[in-house]
């Protein structure tokens, strides 16, 4: 297993000083990371940029200048639209921005809200769907890009209800972005969770959480609510309640040999979420 880290873990960095894509790609470097993933790129993400593709194509030439792996693609989605059409369309310009970074993996989300309709579950939005996920991934497969899902949304966080869509979907190129974290959004336990996830595993990301629960008392200051109503909030990986050294145990378990992705949302100040993380994960892993 080698060590990588999300774009999206340096959302404060790059908002308090303008950092751009490529300084945070030296930095992921400069601290030890393996490797980099983004999220959906923003054409203002490096200065000159006509598109996303030029962008992606600027990243990919710097990280092999510097060394520095680029592992993972993830984008938006809401497969539940009623412009379906539209929405694919989307995710085949994004399949060849993940192209043009060179990854070969993509992770789109598939819905987060469900249809205000009678007796509508999720398992009528898998059925939905589905015809449009395999579009995708069959699009993305001959791109040289497999396709996944992650456990986030709360729709579509417990294990049971993705490994459900994945087979649901029944396509090779398809399978699980692997969360450890997020699974406590639905109060899920993640080591039952993860052994659930493991063997659909194309990528797997390590976030903690500080946990409360509702019997403890009022929301404090920061956390979010579970489906289960109990708190949440984003801390530095190692610092939390998520019991990282089990999961990644039975993802080697398993067979997974890939990324160990950090993402970090937490309060803390954000270099030293990222420092303390890396060195967390490399000695475990």
């Amino acid at each position: 297993m080698k060590v990588g880290v999300s774009s999206y873990s340096f959302e404060k960095y790059r908002k308090n000083t303008g950092a751009d894509y490529l300084e945070i790609c030296d930095i992921s470097k400069k601290i030890g990371f393996d490797g980099i993933e983004f999220t959906e790129l923003e054409i203002d993400g490096i200065d000159g940029c006509s598109d996303m593709i030029e962008c992606a194509l600027k990243i990919k030439e710097h990280c092999e200048k510097i060394g520095l792996k680029i592992i993972n693609y993830a984008v938006g989605a809401n497969l539940l639209s009623e412009d379906k059409d539209a929405e694919i369309e989307k995710l085949f310009e994004q399949v060849r921005v993940a192209k043009a970074l060179g990854v070969s993996v993509m992770r789109h989300d598939v819905c987060f809200v469900l249809p205000q309709k009678p007796l509508y579950n999720y398992r009528d939005a898998i059925k939905e769907m589905v015809p449009s996920i395999r579009k995708v991934t069959e699009y993305a497969k001959a791109q040289g890009v497999r396709t996944c899902t992650e456990n986030h949304g709360f729709i579509f966080q417990s294990p049971e209800r993705v490994e459900e869509l994945i087979l649901a979907v029944g396509n090779e190129n398809y399978g699980w972005l692997c969360d450890m974290g997020n699974f406590l959004c639905s109060d899920d336990d993640p080591i039952r969770a993860v052994a659930i996830a493991a063997p659909y595993a194309f990528h797997v990301h390590a976030k903690d959480f500080l946990f409360k629960s509702r019997g403890e008392g009022v929301k404090p200051e920061g956390f979010f609510e579970t489906r289960g109503g109990n708190y949440l909030r984003g801390t530095v990986v190692g610092h939390g309640v998520v019991p990282i050294v089990n999961c990644i145990s039975i993802l080697k378990k398993a067979g997974y040999d890939g990324y160990i992705s950090l993402e970090f949302e937490g309060a803390e100040d954000n270099m030293f979420a990222l420092e303390a993380g890396y060195k967390y994960l490399r000695s475990v892993i």
